[in-house]
Order: structure tokens, then C-alpha cells, then sequence
């Protein structure tokens, strides 16, 4: 055995005696010549002025699994200055390998589910890209899981991330072993299938992921069902840039999404067309709340007993300086997904109430809200705010919402609504008759007025819409509700709705809708323009 090996033994033995301790001093007394030895071969070189070495080395112990670092070692000389004892400080580091292990993991993979993150996924394509170059196609897809956020905010976040976890284990489910599979972050999930020959092999992977997805869950003791929006892109015709290529899937993600969710969709190079249109639509529709490019049209409500205007539907209009008038059907869904309507809502409701204050008390407004303004646990007292500004009593405000709004069952919506209902704003209930529960409705809310739809309307003489329009007006009659009947245009079809007991009818017959200062003469008021009362 060489000196060195009988101080390594040495060393080695102190350590196993006290491998639970941090720290292990190793004092080794050895021949002058023995020491020199040591010394010789790789310490003289690092000792300091002091005695002490700058060397660090980091080394497995014979205990399974530790990890030590030898530092501050010291050389004892005698009286003639030869060496006669080195003496070592060894630091057990396992804690610390074992956290920069943790930290390197984390780094590279999803904390709640245990699959690659985005970084580490990015990587992974990159290394496909490379085969695809040399011929290998390969599909990548992005998974959104529907209504998510739903369950998330409902339930609350211990179950939907219960529901993650479960997702995340039937996707993996369905892959083969070269496929990769990452969370990407929220509920989203990216697969990137390999070896793919054809659009064929794609759908019937697609189609197990979804199949998988959609059975039923246990979270927590909730009883649990969701889908999926998947988008796919294929490599390397969608891409052969990492960018371009999640570009493109995420794209074909959003186009799914937009076709009703829960389905599946390749990308086209048409939808980067729409996304630059819609990029540029929502550049314009800031700019225009910047310089003041919305107005407010009215349409009259006429009572169908006295023929008299009852009521005006404040309705968005936005001057485009290049294309006109640019359709609400267009813009309203692009203001609802960038959370730019409610900054517009607010517009709409101080705007529409200061006009209407000047109106006869007879005449009452009637202002749209969108489900997304009905999540701001705020906008109860924003309209409070703008009724006090102008000068508008509560009464004579109606807001109108969807069955969109109950869907869900969304108690901050509800909590709102009784809140105006509380002041004495009026509730309406818009395009009644369309959705699949709208009686359901009416038991959840007390509604003050449900508006029928204008598909009932346009062929009420003809294909037996009378009778569902006579239920509906029973049905209001009987809790206590008035009927507006939306989308009149003809003489026939306001007779039926009157003999039907209609309350109100709104439509191209008596006015389209129009600015304020052409609306007012109708209202029997002068054309000048309302003032916001202090």
C-alpha cells in the first residue's frame, strides 16, 4: 500500500466514524519524508503564507449516497520547520448536492405534474427539428383543456389542480416512448408525436388524446368532466424554425378553439392571415378609445298598448377612419377577449345615462352588459357612480344581460345582479328562447323582463312561433314580467304580438337605430345635446 493510500484509508475511516456530523477533522501524524511526499506531488504548489491549502475537492464517500468537500487543509510543523501532522476539514455537502439537484429538476420540470416545462420542451424540439431536417416528420401539438377555468374558479384550485394532475396522466397515457410530452404552463399541454407518415396517423392520435380526456373524473370528491382544443402543426412543412413551428400549433390551438372548443385542428396558413388581421383590428380598437372613434345609436322601444317610445336600447357603434362603420358582431367579441370592454362598458353606461336623463321619465334606457363586464365584482357601483353623475334615477335603468351570463352559474354575475336589482336598476333577460335551459333561468333570477328573440318574430305568421311566443308572454304575465319582442319589421307582425299580449316591441318598423340627436325628436325632447349633470 503506498503512503498515499494508507492516508486515504486514514481519512476514509475518520468519515465513516461520523458521517452524520457536517463536519470531520482528519488529523494524519506521518514521517517527515512521508509528508513530503504528499506534499510534493500537489501541495506545495497551493499552500499560502499561513499554512493553510486553497484546494477543494469535492468526493464520494464509501456511504451510500454522500457527498463530502475537503477544504482548509492544514500542515503542522515541527520545531525545524518539517511537516508533521496535515490536518483536514472535510464538509458533508449531500444536503447540498441533493438541492442543487431539486433546483436543476425544477428548472427543467413542472412542479404540480412532474413533465417537462417549457424550457426543457423547447429543447426537446430543437433536437426534433435537427431529425426533421434530415427527413423526419414530426407533428407537434397544443392542448388547451376546456372550461378550466371554470372548474378552477368554482371549485377552487385544489381541485383543479387535482384535475391537472389526472389530465397530465392520461395524456402521457397515450404517447409511446419517443414521443415528449410538457406542461406548458395554466392548463395548457404540448405533445410532440414522432415519426409521423401521414395527416392519417395524426388523427387517430388526436382521437385516442381527446377519447382519453373526455372520461369522467374523480377530484377531491367532485364528479368531473372536461375536453380538449387541440392545434397541430406539422414538422417541417408548418416550420422549420422552433418559433414558427409553436406558432403555427398555437394558432391551430385558437382556431380550434373558435370552431366551439372540443375538437381539433391542422394549422393553415390562413389563420397567421387572421391572426395579423385580428393583431391589427385590436391596435385600432385601442387607438379609437383613444381618440373618441365609438358613438352611441339608440332604438326605440315602443309600447304596443299606447304606441308610445317606452324605452331606448343604447347600442356601440365604431367609426373606423378607414373602413366606416365596422360591425359590433366584429368587434364586440375582440373587446370582450382583450378585457378592453370594460373600459368601453364603462363609456357606454356614464355616456348613454347623462343623455338619457334629459329623456321624458317615461322614456327608460336599456344598456347592454357582457358576461366578461358581469365577472368585475366593481361594476355595481360603477353604474351606481354613473346614475349619480347624471342624474339618472335607478329605476329608469334596464340592463340587459344573456343567458350566457348564468351558465355557469357564476355567483359573482349573480351577486352584481342583486346588488342593481337592490337600487332599483331594472334586469332584462336579451334573446330569450335560444340558449338550451332558458327556463331554468327564470328560477335562478327574478328578471323584470324577458326579450324574445327575433327568430320567433321574423316568422311568427307562418311556422307555429306564435305558440312559443304565447308561452313565453304567459309564462312572463304569470311572474310578474313585460315581453319586449325584438326584430319587428312588418305591420302583420306587430298585430300578432299584440293580440298575443306583448308588452313591447323593438325593430325596423317604427326606427332603426340612431344618433342621440336624432332619436330625441322622437321622444318628443329638443335635438340640443344632453348635458352630465355636476
Amino acid at each position: 500500500m503506498t503512503l498515499r493510500s494508507v492516508f486515504a484509508a486514514t481519512l476514509l475511516a475518520a468519515i465513516s466514524l461520523s458521517c452524520n456530523r457536517s463536519h470531520v477533522t482528519t488529523v494524519a501524524m506521518i514521517p517527515k519524508a512521508s509528508a513530503d511526499i504528499i506534499l510534493a506531488d500537489e501541495e506545495k504548489a497551493l499552500q499560502s503564507p499561513d499554512g493553510l491549502f486553497k484546494d477543494e475537492h469535492v468526493w464520494e464517500s464509501q456511504a451510500k449516497g454522500k457527498s463530502y468537500i475537503t477544504s482548509n487543509r492544514l500542515v503542522i510543523r515541527d520545531a525545524a520547520g518539517a511537516p508533521s501532522y496535515i490536518v483536514n476539514v472535510v464538509d458533508d455537502v449531500t444536503e447540498r448536492r441533493i438541492a442543487n439537484e431539486k433546483i436543476a429538476h425544477l428548472a427543467h420540470y413542472d412542479a404540480l405534474t412532474d413533465l417537462p416545462n417549457r424550457v426543457l420542451f423547447r429543447e426537446q424540439i430543437e433536437r426534433e427539428l435537427q431529425n426533421a431536417i434530415r427527413g423526419e416528420q414530426f407533428a407537434l401539438l397544443y392542448i388547451d383543456i376546456d372550461e378550466f377555468k371554470g372548474i378552477n374558479d368554482s371549485l377552487g384550485h385544489h381541485v383543479g389542480d387535482e384535475l391537472l394532475k389526472a389530465v397530465a396522466a392520461r395524456i402521457r397515457g397515450c404517447i409511446k416512448p419517443t414521443d415528449l410530452i410538457a406542461r406548458l404552463g395554466g392548463d395548457e399541454f404540448a405533445v410532440i408525436q414522432t415519426a409521423v407518415g401521414d395527416r392519417a396517423d395524426v388523427v387517430e392520435f388526436v382521437t385516442r388524446i381527446h377519447d382519453a380526456i373526455r372520461q369522467p373524473y374523480q377530484c377531491l370528491g367532485h364528479h368531473l368532466a372536461t375536453d380538449a382544443s387541440i392545434g397541430i402543426a406539422l414538422a417541417p412543412q408548418d416550420g422549420t424554425e422552433l418559433d414558427q413551428l409553436i406558432k403555427s400549433a398555437d394558432l391551430a390551438m385558437y382556431g380550434a378553439k373558435a370552431e366551439g372548443r372540443r375538437t381539433h385542428r391542422f394549422f393553415e396558413p390562413a389563420m397567421d392571415a387572421r391572426a395579423k388581421a385580428r393583431l391589427t383590428m385590436e391596435q385600432d380598437l385601442r387607438q379609437a378609445m383613444i381618440d373618441g372613434g365609438f358613438e352611441i345609436h339608440y332604438q326605440p322601444l315602443v309600447d304596443l298598448g299606447s304606441n308610445e317610445v317606452s324605452g331606448c336600447e343604447a347600442l356601440l357603434r365604431w367609426r373606423h377612419p378607414e373602413r366606416g362603420m365596422v360591425s359590433p358582431a366584429e368587434f364586440i367579441p375582440l373587446a370582450e377577449d382583450t378585457g378592453l370592454i370594460n373600459e368601453l362598458g364603462d363609456w357606454v353606461m356614464q355616456t348613454a345615462c347623462a343623455e338619457a336623463a334629459a329623456w321624458p321619465s317615461r322614456v327608460r334606457l336599456a344598456v347592454n352588459v357582457s358576461p366578461v363586464q358581469l365577472k368585475s365584482p366593481t361594476l355595481a357601483l360603477r353604474i351606481t357612480g354613473a346614475l349619480a353623475a347624471s342624474g339618472l334615477s335607478p329605476d329608469r335603468l334596464e340592463i340587459e344581460i344573456t343567458e350566457a351570463v348564468l351558465i355557469h352559474d357564476d355567483e359573482t354575475a349573480l351577486a352584481i345582479l342583486h346588488q342593481l336589482r337592490a337600487i332599483g336598476v331594472r334586469i332584462a333577460l336579451d334573446d330569450f328562447g335560444t340558449g338550451f335551459s332558458s327556463l331554468s333561468y327564470l328560477k335562478r333570477f327574478p328578471f323584470d323582463k324577458i326579450k324574445i328573440d327575433r327568430c320567433f318574430v321574423s316568422d311568427i305568421e307562418v311556422d307555429g312561433s306564435a305558440a312559443i311566443v304565447q308561452a313565453v308572454v304567459n309564462i312572463a304575465a304569470a311572474r310578474n314580467m313585460t315581453t319586449t319582442a325584438e326584430g319587428v319589421e312588418t305591420e302583420a307582425q306587430r298585430e300578432v304580438l299584440r293580440k298575443l299580449g306583448c308588452t313591447q316591441m323593438q325593430g325596423y318598423l317604427f326606427s332603426r337605430p340612431k344618433p342621440a340627436s336624432e332619436i330625441r325628436p322622437l321622444l318628443g325632447v329638443s335635438s340640443e345635446p344632453a348635458r352630465a349633470s355636476a
